[in-house]
């Protein structure tokens, strides 16, 4: 701060992040009990290779200046880490400070970057679960003065979700994150040729470092790694870095197994068992670290390996807690309190938590874990049963997420996803809300979204249950799109039973799951048929609004505003017309009465009612409808981002429309322009909810970068959008085929046009 007056500049250097910084790895010549630890991402072991593209671009965005966030994402061991650390590496002998904040630093102490004097690099990794720390982060960019880089690399499993939450949860985020590129990190080896090569590096660097691993000092690994012969690699499994790696590890300590052929090949279907092989090795850390706290003698190999297994699945805050679900595994529930609290000692030696409000770390790399866990659930499915009675909300989600991870594992044969469906379907009251957000995000959600089927058929739930499920459920998701319209069929037909035999009691409740049902039968294509709800709940609301108007008129309001989307969606548009215009006087009067409760709702149907008033040519009345309609949901938005971020992308995407239709080309293009960037940070954030809206923004903006002769712009808008389609046209066919066909005859309509 006094640097203009002479003064050296003040603030923080790297030495002072210390504090907020997560556990490193310990040094190289620092004695391992595990060779497993050689794996870690943060150790190193293997130099690092590849990537050229991507970490020029990673550079190149570090050397902008200013504030920027990154998001990269992909499966475990495809390398997030090792390439953030070789990065934080190149960065730091330039004179960067780097820091990878612990996942228990609380917001106050990040909004102390903002004084950083240095080039900063911030690493989140797991940052799907730390979306608090982005914010602080963001907050202290905000206040930092700009003349130095402030970079935030976010590394995650997916982009789901919590992407679009995190970007939105406050105005100042959601303006600093707008444009945050947000990468899937493809497999490293893809190629057959260069593989080879890569493990006898592998091979060698691990060999360097066994010597630090306790107990193995005693080989000569670098001869061992020279001899070993090279096994075949061209399964695709081997394209994954981690996997390579593994597989080099477990070749060479399996010479020194007893029995082991040593220098034979490992058969070429050898890379779904690495996992195995590994875990083998890793019980010798196990059992030494069991010995130091007494506990061979008292317990048997199966129980301590299933108290591992527990240890991962659930987790525990502290001793107390870890205590409570010791007492739910088998062989533990009968010992001594000393004797349980040894087992939590053992298991916090062998991996130290790596910040605080935990009672023990990770085995790591997480795929070794998740094996362990999967071995132990599929001899004894019972474990899991019995460690969800009694568990929070935390470790409910811990336990879904990493049993779906396992569960998809090929060797497993499918027998862990079935029990993990039973278990779900077994335990809906308290795992259903961890249910739904588990099966959006999961990369196997399938044993997941069995079970919301199974509970949909299940005669013995209550409708009372379904509902409450039913409403858990996105509003948009193709995932769970199927699953959401057997849903609302079920409740349909438990309220129309109902409510033949007591209609004073359950006709609001069966209009209601009627005017559900429209709604989800239009998210799959089955146009007729949800038209056929909707006109239902419309009679049935319309009977209850005209004998208790203030009761019931805002369901009618709201039945009569689908009901004119179905009706335009099978071209029936003067009977849409006129369903909007009575929705839309209704909604106005309540808003006048009640403007907090109701502006939402006249917002949508002022834009329902321009898109109908379009349709029949009326478009200049359309466009004033469509500009009132973006008036409302900017307010809205500007005060809750999260929750009307995709109402705003959608009144832009109709302002760009009607805007075109009136000749107002260069306008038009604007709010196509911003329609896009919202609807392309929503779809980076929730794929499932919001490509078919990316796809439609861009066919918009291809249309209307052609009106205004920027023929090229707009090929690149409309490929794009063709690609998208093309992909939600195979993966459920017969819902996108026409979309698929609309852009594709833009696309010639562009390459007609004059160069």
């Amino acid at each position: 701060m006094l640097a203009e007056h002479g003064a050296p500049a003040t603030g923080l250097e790297a030495v002072e992040l210390q504090h907020l910084a997560d556990v490193e790895p310990a040094g190289r010549g620092a004695a391992l009990g595990s060779p497993a630890a050689l794996l870690q991402a943060g150790r190193q072991t293997v130099p690092f290779h590849g990537r050229k593209d991507l970490l020029a671009d990673l550079l190149a965005w570090c050397g902008r200046g200013g504030f920027g966030a990154w998001l990269l994402h992909g499966p475990g061991g495809q390398g997030k880490t090792r390439l953030a650390h070789h990065l934080a590496g190149l960065l730091a002998a330039d004179g960067w400070a780097v820091l990878w904040p612990r996942a228990d630093v609380i917001a106050a102490e990040l909004r102390e970057l903002r004084d950083v004097a240095k080039p900063l690099l911030i690493v989140l990794d797991y940052a799907e679960a730390r979306s608090g720390q982005l914010t602080a982060l963001v907050e202290a960019a905000a206040h930092h003065p700009g003349s130095k880089p402030f970079k935030v690399l976010l590394l995650a499993r997916t982009a789901g979700d919590w992407w679009v939450q995190a970007k939105s949860v406050t105005l100042l985020v959601e303006d600093y994150l707008d444009d945050a590129p947000s990468i899937r990190l493809e497999p490293l080896e893809q190629d057959l040729g260069p593989r080879p090569e890569a493990y006898r590096t592998a091979a060698r660097a691990l060999a360097g470092a066994l010597p630090s691993v306790r107990g193995l000092a005693g080989h000569d690994w670098r001869t061992v790694a020279d001899t070993l012969p090279t096994p075949s690699l061209n399964h695709a499994g081997f394209a994954n870095a981690l996997t390579l790696q593994m597989t080099a590890l477990a070749d060479l300590l399996d010479t020194t197994t007893p029995g082991s052929p040593g220098t034979a090949p490992p058969p070429a279907d050898h890379v779904q068992g690495v996992e195995d092989r590994l875990l083998g090795h890793e019980r010798r850390h196990w059992q030494h670290g069991a010995t130091a706290h007494g506990l061979n003698s008292a317990l048997s190999r199966t129980t301590l390996e299933t108290a591992l297994a527990a240890a991962h699945l659930v987790g525990a805050a502290d001793r107390d807690q870890a205590d409570h679900m010791w007492l739910r595994v088998p062989a533990l529930d009968d010992q001594p309190r000393d004797r349980r609290d040894a087992v939590t000692a053992w298991i916090t030696a062998l991996y130290p938590p790596a910040e605080s409000g935990r009672s023990w770390g990770a085995l790591q790399p997480d795929r070794l874990a998740e094996r362990h866990i999967g071995n132990i659930l599929a001899a004894n499915p019972n474990l899991a049963e019995r460690l969800i009675e009694g568990a929070d909300d935390a470790q409910a989600t811990q336990l879904l997420t990493v049993y779906s991870r396992a569960a998809a594992h090929p060797t497993f044969d499918g027998c862990l996803s079935t029990h993990l469906t039973s278990l779900c379907v077994r335990h809906h009251s308290q795992l259903a809300p961890h249910i739904v957000a588990t099966a959006i995000q999961a990369d196997h959600p399938q044993p997941l979204i069995t079970a919301l089927d199974a509970l949909t058929t299940d005669p013995t739930i209550a409708v009372s249950d379904l509902t409450t499920l039913h409403n858990r459920l996105p509003h948009a998701s193709r995932r769970l799109a199927n699953t959401a319209v057997q849903l609302a069929e079920a409740i349909t037909n438990h309220y129309r039973v109902l409510a033949e035999a007591s209609p004073d009691a359950y006709l609001p409740d069966l209009a209601s799951a009627l005017n559900n049902l429209s709604v989800r039968l239009g998210e799959v294509g089955r146009r007729e048929e949800g038209l056929g709800a909707s006109e239902e709940a419309v009679r049935h609301y319309r009977a209850l609004a005209e004998a208790s108007p203030d009761a019931y008129l805002p369901d009618l309001a709201m039945a009569l505003n689908n009901l004119s989307v179905d009706l335009g969606e099978v071209g029936r548009r003067e009977e849409a017309l006129g369903a909007s215009e009575e929705a839309l006087r209704h909604y106005r009067a309540l808003a006048e009465a009640s403007p907090d409760a109701y502006l939402p709702d006249l917002a949508m149907a002022l834009n329902n009612l321009s898109v109908d008033l379009g349709k029949v040519g009326r478009r200049e009345e359309a466009l004033g409808a469509s500009e009132e309609a973006l008036r409302h949901y900017r307010a809205l938005a500007e005060a809750t981002p999260d929750a009307y971020l995709p109402d705003l992308a959608s009144a832009l995407n109709n302002l760009s429309i009607r805007l075109g239709e009136v000749g107002r080309r260069e306008e038009a293009l604007g709010a196509s322009e911003e329609a896009l960037r919202h609807y392309r940070a929503l779809a980076e954030a929730t794929p499932d909810a919001y490509l078919p809206n990316l796809a439609s923004a861009l066919n918009n903006l291809s249309i209307g970068l052609g009106e205004v002769g920027r023929r090229e712009e707009g090929l690149g808008a409309v490929e794009e959008a063709v690609t998208i389609r093309r992909a939600l046209a195979e993966a459920s066919p017969g819902l996108f085929d026409a979309n698929l066909r609309n852009s594709l005859e833009i696309a010639a309509w562009l390459r007609s046009l004059p160069e």
